[in-house]
């Protein structure tokens, strides 16, 4: 048996639904071999034993021999260990595969969403990720573990084919022109399963996406007052979800229907012909038991036939979800011919703004529109979604060093950066610092009454997207979390706008011993922060119009002091106001 997970699930097939299905069941041939092995022992064995016990019948009861009678119940007994055996291994196997299937693909779209990063919530949505692990798994799933079992009802529907030919060639015919003809019957009903499961299935994607989007917001929606609307429109599309789960159902209770009923039917004409030939003569009584079991038994087979044919349909339908995530590239693509890295120490430059950032300083970039100020902190970090060559570290832009080079030596954190739950300490401490550490970048972001007021302090346990922290809490343990990252250069995008301003004051002041040497950058407006920096880049129509600390911008650009001083004043009114 596998362990799971793997160390590496491999690079899919994600060309076609199926050619990744392929692919999955190449990845696992031996386990797929060997429960369809056991699958083949486990439905020929019950394929064989109608013809025992009619010989039992035939040689033992009606000719009254008691050696016979035992021989063959010894038969029988031997055949029902074999089933067993086969039976409990069969399905062994085929929750490996079942769980193999399910990992591999968790392993892959996990991979997939590190590889995409930035990307990847531009390109497909959160529900459309949760989707996958909740439901296209499973059917995926279930596409391998199957197959065992359809492997073991083709190989016995030929087997008592085959017997019921040697017995008698109409009976033998019947069972092999019937079955395939029942399966055409029921063939017109798998396309359109196929197309409203993929309906269904956009629809769940959707709804999981909404729930995503309530959860996270709750407390800004509880702020203004907008949970009935956004609830209302949770049940809406709630109800669309259902609605297209009743149609899915329907489709599938005739399938259901008709997978009784047909080889109900297929099982009565089998059982009325035997019959007849028993009446003339022309087959024995125990022929004919061994004949109404054989026609019980083709149920098996043909149900599972069926099934496989709808779990299939069902799988097709997830691995096009999984293959589409799996299909997306990231915005940033791996540089064919990278040039070295350029040493540590070089000046940082822009040439589309003019920003230049000299190394070892801390430099903030003040602008009238945040949006533009964050934008170019993505640039500056090679997270912009059209990257270009105008960012440059010494004389090198940054699109020609490898992207996982920039990723070490520049980190951007962003306001939309979020906690993951779990320990506090694993959860901020990503590269394993010392504790001291840990503790010192929570001093440095003021975050200590944080820690203070959590249970079990860095051992306390941080809630999903860290909800049970304050909106300033949050943002002071992600700064500690940057700053514990420790790179060369560190970008934060307005890392103070959720604190009070003595919270802040504190930040500003500590900032400057915690990054001492190394480069500092951060988008604010707050004359707190601002007071406290090297150097500030005011910029203005998407070009750096003036450069100077703080208080000489105040005193030499009108434009500059009417930006930081509106922020005051608003901070200012918000504060008497509460």
């Amino acid at each position: 048996m596998r362990t799971l997970p793997l160390d590496d699930p491999g690079v899919a097939d994600h060309r076609s639904p199926g050619r990744f299905l392929w692919w999955l069941a190449k990845g696992q041939w031996h386990t797929l071999l060997l429960g369809m092995l056991f699958g083949i022992i486990w439905m020929s064995t019950q394929a064989v034993l109608p013809a025992v016990i009619g010989k039992a019948i035939d040689e033992g009861v009606a000719a009254r021999d008691r050696d016979q009678l035992l021989f063959w119940a010894a038969v029988m007994f031997g055949i029902g260990l074999v089933q067993a055996a086969s039976g409990i291994i069969r399905h062994r196997f085929a929750v490996t595969n079942w769980l193999t299937a399910a990992y591999r693909t968790v392993q892959l779209v996990g991979r997939q969403v590190a590889r995409l990063g930035g990307t990847l919530p531009r390109k497909v949505s959160t529900g459309e990720v949760v989707a996958i692990g909740n439901s296209d798994i499973s059917n995926l799933g279930q596409v391998m573990d199957v197959t065992a079992r359809f492997a073991g009802a083709i190989v016995s529907f030929f087997l008592v084919s085959v017997i019921l030919l040697q017995t008698s060639v109409t009976l033998g015919l019947v069972v092999l022109i019937g079955v395939p003809a029942l399966m055409l019957l029921i063939g017109p009903l798998l396309s359109p399963l196929q197309r409203r499961s993929a309906a269904q299935r956009e629809l769940m994607g959707e709804l999981s996406n909404t729930a995503s989007d309530i959860v996270g917001g709750l407390r800004v929606l509880r702020g203004v007052g907008g949970e009935s609307v956004f609830l209302d429109r949770y049940r809406r599309e709630s109800q669309k979800t259902r609605q297209a789960g009743v149609q899915v159902a329907r489709l599938q209770s005739v399938l259901d229907a008709l997978q009784v009923l047909l080889p109900g039917t297929f099982v009565v004409l089998v059982v009325w012909l035997g019959a007849r030939y028993a009446v003339r003569g022309q087959i024995s009584p125990g022929e004919l038991v061994a004949f109404y079991g054989y026609a019980a038994f083709l149920m098996i087979p043909l149900r599972t036939a069926t099934e496989y044919a709808n779990k299939f349909i069902r799988g097709r339908v997830s691995a096009k979800r999984v293959c589409h995530v799996l299909a997306l590239e990231p915005d940033i693509e791996a540089v064919p011919d990278p040039v070295p890295s350029p040493p540590t120490g070089g000046e940082m430059y822009d040439v589309r703004t003019g920003l230049a950032i000299t190394p070892g300083r801390i430099t903030a970039i003040v602008s009238e529109q945040p949006d533009e100020s964050a934008h170019l902190a993505d640039r500056l970090g090679l997270q912009a979604p059209e990257p270009d060559d105008d960012v440059r570290l010494g004389e090198v832009p940054l699109t020609r060093l490898e992207p996982d080079e920039v990723r070490r030596r520049i980190v951007v954190s962003d306001t939309g950066s979020a906690l993951f739950s779990g320990r506090l300490a694993d959860r901020l401490n990503v590269l394993g610092r010392p504790d001291d550490e840990v503790l010192r970048a929570l001093h440095t972001a003021s975050a200590e009454d944080v820690l203070d007021a959590l249970e079990g302090g860095l051992d306390g346990q941080v809630a999903e997207r860290g909800r049970s922290f304050s909106g300033g809490q949050r943002q002071r343990l992600v700064l500690a979390r940057a700053l514990l990252v420790d790179p060369e250069i560190l970008v934060l995008v307005e890392p103070t706008s959720a604190v009070d301003a003595h919270t802040e004051s504190r930040i500003a002041a500590r900032l400057r011993g915690h990054r001492e040497g190394r480069t500092t950058v951060f988008t604010t407006s707050s004359p707190l922060m601002l007071d406290a920096v090297d150097e500030v880049a005011f910029l203005d129509g998407g070009r750096v119009v003036a450069t100077g600390t703080h208080r000489e911008l105040l005193e030499t650009s009108a434009r500059y002091r009417s930006t930081v001083t509106r922020e005051s004043e608003a901070d200012n009114e918000g504060a008497v106001a509460r």
